[in-house]
Order: structure tokens, then C-alpha cells, then sequence
């Protein structure tokens, strides 16, 4: 954050400073074990825990000033909506940076990932503040906008919404000057009802530019390019179609990741990805398209594209062990995303030649559809042959899927049942773990790997005395 003095900080939030006043610069946290020293400590009051109760654990661990709703002995500001003081020190903050580019992210598939690629990009050119995680909600954003200082030249910000409204309100925090919708698809449809919907409010970004803002739109769903009619101002597309401003073309699968010609009104560039899957190249466009738009080289964008990785974990996380690959997806699923992670699973078995295991749970949030889409995901896995589809605590995947081909159907009730069909796993297979957030399968995903090991160690131990 800038450095500011605790009693500005209070005058700027509307609250009371409790202690002696003190020069501010360090950085925000919510966990109190998160606290660097300089830090302020944010008391916020949760349905499950109350960061009150944390507050002199967070100045053992250095920090300097609490932003509270309650007294405390320690050095704070008394206010009365802690969230709302965040929110407020955040618009301040923004509007002191003047200089600072924000680009803000949204859609219903891609935006973590999206905002890793970036960050990796926009590093080559100057100080970039991104979120850790998926921090995209009413608290993520005014955070990362308070690491911002008068050094940062670039703010990544991801916004994820529940309701209508949800971006709106983001963006006025943010206020950004390049929005990116990269798609609209059924994630959280239980919540918003229908798909009309989930593309008003995420249309809500564009609608919040300033003429001299920039509209970048992804080019694979009927709602997002339309959102070009909200906006006065510039807008890229970008997709695999001719007519988009930024493209992919000679799209070419090897070992997983996507190599394809990255085509810009600059020239053509050669792009191979290190991240795992053909739906990686939608996010790595729509980064071409910001740092097209902000007038840097293409070859420096082909040239980023190629050698970043992602940070966040649980996204395609690849796990090489005991001649076996195992994809890691298990942070969240949407019904294109676990489309997208299917296909995947099939181009890393056709190249190793082995089986291709498919371990799915259920994707929350889906409404009145979510019958439909199981359905439409398992008759999916059918047809483009996944050798196991084992289906943990969802059996909605197989109930109506069409059968075809040489598919084998396994249905267990919790996570210790796919483990024993997990021992069925042989070397040179590929396997992939996806389910939504709630169901934690990073869990399931980390037991599949102790199977696997414990089975190798076994299988050793008895070529051993053979020998």
C-alpha cells in the first residue's frame, strides 16, 4: 500500500484511531497467521469465525494497526462495517494511482488461470500486482488493489460473481481500465437461472468502462461479443474465427499442451504452452489481447505465452509418478470445464497409449439443469471413449447417459470406495480427478497417488524376491 498515517487511514474510512498514530505501508491480511511485520490486520466478523478473536495473535506476528469494529488494547481504528472500511480505503487508494493500469477479469470459465498467464506476461514490463489464489470477490479486490503502490504499474484484478449486481459493484472498487470477458457458460446457474442472466452481470464490466477503457471479448459463445454494444470505446475480440482481432490458428497437441500461430494486427508469432489442454488457448489469447492492446511486441507476448506457468493450485496440476499421469483439476468444475478436462485426459492417453481413468464428482450450483448436465458430461465421456468413468458420490453422471463403446461404469458412494477401484490402475495409464470445490477432491486426488505408490512399492518388493 502507499504509506499513509493510521489517522488518515481513519479519517479516509469514517472511523476513530485508537492509539498512537503510526506511518502505514504494509500489506492487509485477513488470517491472522498471515500478518507480515508492518502488516494490518483486517478484524472481519465471518458466519463460522470471528477475526476479532485474532487480533492480538495477528500483533504477535507484527502487525502494527487492526482495522476492528470492537475495542481492542492493541493499536486501531474503531469503525463500524469493517468490510465497508475496506472498500472505502480501496477506492481512495485507487483513486490516488492515477498512473496504475487495472485490468479487470471476468467470465465463467478461466479467470485464475487467465490471471496467472497475465501476471507472467505483464511482469516483463513493470510491477505487477495480482491476486494469490482466487481472491474475486467483494473482499479479494479491495485487497489486491491495496498491494498497489505508487511503484505499480499494472493490477490484475479477477471478479467472480453470485448475483446480479455482484460485478457492478466490483468494478466501482477497481474501476478498470481494460475488462476481459473471456466466456459466459453455465457455472452457477443454480444461482442465477438462467444463462440470459449469468451474461448481464458479467456484461456488467463492460458496462462499467470509461469510453477510454478497453472492451476485450472472447469470441466462443453468442453473449460475449454482443457486449461490444455496451461499450463506446475500443474493443479486441479474440478467438479462432478470421474476424477476430486476436486468433489462434495451426492449433497442433503434443504431450497434452497447445502449440499453435499467434496471429495479431501486428504480424504472426509460434506459441507453445506449458500449461496442460487445447482449452488453455482461449485464456492465452485473451492475454495476448491485453498486452496487444497495451502496444507491446508480439514476439515478447508469443515469447511470455511460452515459457509461464501457473501458480494456483488444483488447475491441471500434471503428476508424473510410477509410470502414471495424473491430472489434478479438482479446485472447481463447471460442465465445460469438465468437458475441456475430458478431452484433455483422451489426448494424454492416445499419446502414451494406456487406459484413461476419469474420476468425477458433482458440479454444484447448476439448478434446475444439473440432472441434464451430469448426463450430458457422462454420455460425453462414452463417446470419446474414456476407458474408466468412476463416479464418486454422483451417480447423475450415468442415470440417461448414452452408452456406447467399450466405457466401464463404476459407481461408489464416497472416496474410499474410487480408492479401491483405484487399485485397478496399472502403469501407463492417465488418470483425472475433477470435481467442484465442495466436494474436496484434492483429497481423493492425493489418496489416488498414495494407492498407486503403495501398489508400485509392493510390486517391487515382490520382483525383488522373485530375483
Amino acid at each position: 500500500m502507499i504509506t499513509l498515517q493510521a489517522s488518515k487511514i481513519a479519517s479516509i474510512v469514517g472511523g476513530t484511531l485508537v492509539g498512537g498514530d503510526l506511518e502505514i505501508s504494509g500489506e492487509f491480511a485477513l488470517n491472522s497467521k498471515m500478518i507480515k511485520p508492518g502488516g494490518i490486520f483486517i478484524a472481519l466478523a465471518g458466519e463460522k469465525v470471528d477475526g476479532h478473536d485474532f487480533i492480538s495473535d495477528a500483533f504477535s506476528n507484527g502487525a502494527l494497526l487492526a482495522i476492528s469494529s470492537r475495542d481492542t488494547p492493541h493499536t486501531h481504528i474503531l469503525v463500524g462495517d469493517v468490510a465497508q472500511a475496506l472498500t472505502t480505503l480501496a477506492q481512495f487508494i485507487r483513486d490516488q494511482l492515477q498512473a496504475l493500469t487495472v485490468i479487470a477479469i471476468t467470465g465463467s470459465q478461466g479467470k485464475t488461470t487467465t490471471k496467472d498467464l497475465l501476471h507472467h506476461l505483464l511482469l516483463q514490463y513493470g510491477p505487477t500486482v495480482a491476486p494469490e489464489g482466487n481472491y474475486n470477490n467483494e473482499l479479494g479486490v479491495p485487497l489486491t488493489l491495496l498491494q498497489c503502490t505508487s511503484e505499480t504499474k499494472f493490477c490484475i484484478i479477477e471478479m467472480g460473481a453470485r448475483h446480479k449486481g455482484d460485478i457492478a459493484f466490483l468494478a466501482s472498487i477497481a474501476k478498470p481500465n481494460i475488462g476481459v470477458v473471456l466466456r459466459v457458460g453455465l457455472a452457477h446457474l443454480g444461482e442465477f437461472g438462467s444463462i440470459e442472466t449469468i451474461a448481464e452481470t458479467k456484461s456488467e464490466l463492460i458496462s462499467a468502462l470509461s469510453n477510454d477503457g478497453i472492451a476485450i471479448l472472447g469470441d466462443y459463445d453468442s453473449f460475449t461479443p454482443a457486449m461490444s454494444k455496451l461499450h463506446k470505446g475500443r474493443v479486441i475480440t479474440f478467438g479462432q474465427n478470421n474476424q477476430d482481432t486476436v486468433r489462434a490458428t495451426e492449433i497442433d497437441i503434443r504431450e497434452g499442451r497447445a502449440h499453435f500461430d499467434l496471429v495479431t494486427p501486428a504480424g504472426r508469432a509460434a506459441v507453445g504452452l506449458r500449461i496442460v489442454g487445447e482449452h488453455q488457448v482461449a485464456n492465452a489469447l485473451a492475454c495476448a489481447a491485453v498486452v496487444t492492446a497495451l502496444g507491446y511486441p508480439l514476439d515478447s507476448i508469443a515469447t511470455g505465452l511460452s515459457t509461464a506457468v501457473i501458480s494456483s493450485k488444483w488447475r491441471m496440476e500434471i503428476h508424473e509418478f510410477c509410470d502414471v499421469v495424473l491430472i489434478n483439476d479438482s479446485y472447481n468444475a463447471s460442465p465445460d470445464a469438465v468437458e475441456a478436462a475430458l478431452k484433455t485426459l483422451i489426448l494424454f492417453a492416445q499419446e502414451r497409449g494406456g487406459r484413461s481413468w476419469a474420476f468425477l464428482g458433482k458440479m454444484a450450483e447448476l439448478g434446475e439443469s444439473s440432472a441434464d448436465e451430469h448426463q450430458r458430461i457422462g454420455t460425453l465421456a462414452y463417446l470419446i471413449g474414456v476407458d474408466h468413468l468412476v463416479c464418486i458420490n454422483a451417480p447423475e453422471y450415468e442415470t440417461g447417459s448414452v452408452r456406447v463403446g467399450s466405457t466401464t461404469l463404476h459407481i461408489c458412494g464416497d472416496q474410499e470406495g474410487a480408492l479401491d477401484v483405484a487399485r485397478n490402475i496399472e502403469p501407463g495409464d492417465v488418470i483425472l480427478v475433477k470435481a467442484s470445490r465442495s466436494q474436496r477432491f484434492e483429497i481423493l486426488a492425493a489418496g489416488i497417488e498414495e494407492v498407486i505408490r503403495s501398489l508400485n512399492e509392493d510390486f517391487e518388493s515382490r520382483e525383488g524376491e522373485v530375483k
